[in-house]
């Protein structure tokens, strides 16, 4: 076999960055969003009572617990339809600035060590993509993840990211912004790489392969690490 059909015969090598939890302060916008929809249906949302019945588990289940909890007769499946709706609005306003120096670099110390990226994000992709112009289109991929949780918190989800984009999840690794993502990531079989915002500090990041505050090109290094490279 040639050279040239050796190397497009091998695996790809890849990443999957939650954004909106790592590039975006996600978990700080999403208790924002979630607080003043809540107010609205006379309920404080406190950062304890997020952490409670919110944290890691999808919307509707969370709120209706949170709801019986409280001993409120609100409607949990509207009131998650109204925070996914508002959180992705808000994702959106913030998405294209979030796609800072310090984030490109990282980008592209992977793009041409012959990593993919993909880019998973519960923004609007038509407003993302220009932020991205710069980059080949096949080698960073923006991918639409419709959750309705509190970040990647089921190991499913990285797996549907993996799959659906030619990516082999042992040769993966996972950027996320909670515990529950890197918890979830090896569960999967991926390594992760935990971007840890202070809103989300007090939860359980054991298990990640390195804990960082933000991105850069130095970051790349501990992917290669990571991937054996």
């Amino acid at each position: 076999m040639a050279e040239a059909e050796k190397e497009n015969s091998a695996p790809v090598r890849g990443v999957v960055v939650e954004f909106d939890f790592t590039a975006i302060d996600g978990g700080q916008l999403l208790f924002d969003t979630a607080k003043k929809i809540l107010a609205a249906k006379g309920v404080d949302l406190t950062i304890k009572l997020e952490a409670l019945h919110l944290a890691g588990g999808n919307y509707q289940g969370g709120l209706a617990e949170l709801f019986r909890t409280l001993d409120k007769k609100c409607d949990a499946a509207a009131t998650a339809r109204d925070l996914h709706d508002a959180f992705g609005k808000a994702l959106t306003e913030r998405a294209v600035a979030a796609v800072t120096p310090g984030f490109k670099a990282f980008v592209s110390a992977l793009v041409e060590r012959g990593v993919k990226v993909v880019i998973a994000t519960r923004s609007n992709l038509d407003t993302l993509r220009p932020a991205f112009e710069g980059f080949d289109p096949e080698k960073v991929v923006l991918y639409a993840e419709p959750s309705m949780t509190y970040g990647n918190g089921k190991w499913d989800a990285w797996r549907r990211a993996c799959s659906q984009n030619g990516l082999v999840d042992v040769l993966t690794v996972a950027v996320t912004g909670s515990g529950f993502g890197v918890k979830a990531a090896l569960v999967a079989g991926m390594s992760a790489i935990a971007v840890v915002h202070e809103h989300v500090a007090y939860q359980d990041f054991g298990g990640s392969d390195v804990a960082v505050e933000s991105f850069d090109a130095s970051l790349a290094d501990e992917v290669f690490r990571m991937l054996h490279m």
